[in-house]
């Protein structure tokens, strides 16, 4: 008679592994893995804004865009007068078509809102619509010295003022508040 063979011990390896509801990992463990990520990528933003001033604008030479406005002699410039420190020039552009010259000067003021100087040759129709979108409504006028301006709504958030001179239009147009286009339009000379 043969002796019954004796069963394995069960492996310990094979034995299977409890753990609790929450898979071994504690709410500790969870911050301490976001704490990893985040420190890295918030010192890199610090570093960016007060090192290397991320926030501020990037200023543009308008210099040659303006001498090639000048030089083509479709209209007389004007640019501001008296701009402090803390006003920057954003972006400068001059183009020429068929019915007339326009400059672009972008700049960006001292409370980071946009505005836009355009000076153009192109008749005042055909203009407005490009400059301060499709149906932009005369509001009031606004007097500065011996030029009248006429202040516009124009594109949503936009405010806009207007002046028509002979052989040219000016427009000041930005998201700034009133006040603030009508300084930068009187620094106009």
């Amino acid at each position: 008679m043969a002796t019954p063979e004796a069963a394995p011990a069960p492996d310990a390896a094979a034995e299977p592994v409890t753990v609790g509801k929450r898979g071994g990992r504690s709410p500790r463990d969870m911050a301490m893995s976001l704490a990893v990520l985040l420190v890295p990528i918030a010192l890199l933003l610090i570093f960016y804004r007060v090192v290397l001033d991320g926030d501020k604008p990037i200023s543009v030479d308008a210099g040659p865009t303006i001498q090639q406005a000048r030089s083509a002699a479709a209209f007389p410039v004007v640019l501001p007068q008296g701009l402090g420190d803390d006003w920057h020039t954003v972006s400068a552009t001059f183009k020429r078509d068929a019915d007339g010259a326009t400059l672009r000067i972008g700049y960006v003021d001292p409370d980071s809102d946009p505005i836009q100087l355009v000076q153009s040759s192109t008749p005042t129709a055909k203009l407005l619509p490009v400059e301060l979108g499709d149906d932009p409504k005369a509001v009031s006028t606004y007097r500065d010295g011996a030029r009248t301006w006429q202040r516009y709504d124009a594109r949503e958030g936009e405010n806009a003022l207007l002046l028509l001179e002979k052989g040219r239009t000016i427009i000041v147009v930005g998201m700034a508040g009133s006040e603030r286009l009508e300084s930068f339009a009187a620094s106009l000379g």
